[in-house]
């Protein structure tokens, strides 16, 4: 089976957005516990990232 990489992944697991960008597994836990993140994505109880909208959320931040 190919492995699709990061850079073309539409939704990224926490561990490839924690290599994605280089902030930690329990720092995007933290952040995506928030009911208002709105680049989270909840497949069961799977955690995924919306990797267009996490970008714009880290251009936008100041600190973590």
């Amino acid at each position: 089976m190919k492995e699709v990489p990061i850079w073309e992944k539409a939704n990224l697991t926490l561990e490839e957005a924690a290599a994605y960008s280089g902030i930690g597994t329990g720092k995007l836990r933290e952040i995506t516990n928030d009911k208002n993140c709105n680049f989270v994505l909840w497949v069961g109880n799977k955690r995924l990232i919306k990797k267009h909208l996490f970008d714009k959320f880290i251009e936008q931040v100041f600190s973590i």
